[in-house]
């Protein structure tokens, strides 16, 4: 109940949050663990936070993006999305990768994020223990172009 409900702790999959994430030169050999709190994860959203999610295009994969952007904002998109801008509608969010360009698939390939799509909200990192610790999101936070 507790790990359904509450928290639980995640293995991250691939480079789409690096650095912050896997930031071993082979992620697949060592993968970073993370709390991921699941307890009203669309309720206070800001900037910067981290986030787990259910994909929108493989709903079977549980991903963690940063979000960029919230309801009504208009945020400056990246390839591959057709349009150089989107205003985000309500009840979603824009999500990205912290990688490098072409390592993530996100709100710039499936556009904005339904909330009710969100998982979790990524408060640690667990393992490996020289990362560990609370994830300063706030530190993270991109001004909207």
């Amino acid at each position: 109940m507790f790990n359904l409900h509450v928290a639980e702790l995640t293995f991250v999959d691939g480079a789409s949050m690096y650095p912050l994430m896997n930031d071993e030169k082979d992620s697949t050999l060592r993968r970073d663990v993370i709390l991921n709190w699941k307890w009203s994860p669309q309720e206070k959203l800001e900037r910067g936070m981290v986030v787990t999610l259910r994909s929108p295009t493989h709903p079977e994969v549980i991903a963690v993006k940063r979000v960029v952007a919230l309801e009504s904002d208009v945020v400056k998109t990246k390839a591959p999305h057709p349009l150089p801008t989107v205003q985000v509608p309500q009840g979603h969010v824009w999500v990205e990768g912290d990688g490098p360009p072409g390592s993530s698939l996100d709100s710039n390939t499936y556009g904005p994020v339904s909330k009710q799509l969100l998982t979790g909200r990524v408060t640690h990192i667990v393992f490996p223990f020289r990362k560990f610790g609370a994830i300063r999101w706030w530190e993270h936070q991109r001004p909207l172009e």
